[in-house]
């Protein structure tokens, strides 16, 4: 702890900090243009061990939770909901595409910003706010990458 504060300050500006750097960072992800979203990169692209989504029905069974996960992008003007399709058509789904990805680069740099908050919590409790950040937000990612092998192998059928 670099800071030291009252225990209830600690408290508070955990909670108010957690929910402007989630805000933030979910609104400057939707206005970010298309163009700087390359969904063709190492980091977008699926990996062997995913095995076509099959890894996330298997281990984690996606399928029974992810339509309980909020769509953060119904809180942006500008956000692409992704919790319903809306078309079928190929376009809709390099759109979808696009947006699952923004939405994963997103939730990756939340749990980055975990570590500031060893500046003002003891050490048990700022491990606390790095576990807190992978739990509010791996759902999330998984959700994405789950959803992004399957429209895209969707899309390969299409072509």
């Amino acid at each position: 702890m670099l800071i030291e504060l009252p225990v209830l300050w600690i408290i508070i500006i955990d909670f108010v900090l957690w929910f402007i750097i989630h805000m933030s960072i979910a609104y400057l992800a939707t206005i970010l243009p298309d163009k700087y979203i390359n969904v063709n990169s190492n980091w977008f692209q699926e990996k062997s061990w995913e095995k076509g989504g099959f890894f996330y029905e298997d281990y984690f069974h996606i399928k029974k939770w992810k339509e309980l996960l909020p769509d953060g992008s119904a809180l942006f003007k500008k956000g692409f909901r992704k919790k319903r399709m809306t078309s079928v058509n190929e376009e809709y789904f390099n759109k979808f595409i696009l947006e699952v990805s923004r939405a994963e680069m997103a939730h990756w740099i939340v749990i980055l910003f975990s570590p500031v908050f060893f500046i003002w919590n003891y050490w048990w409790a700022g491990l606390i706010m790095i576990v807190y950040a992978f739990i509010a937000n791996l759902p999330c990612i998984l959700a994405q990458r789950y959803n992004r092998i399957r429209f895209r192998r969707i899309l390969s059928k299409m072509n």
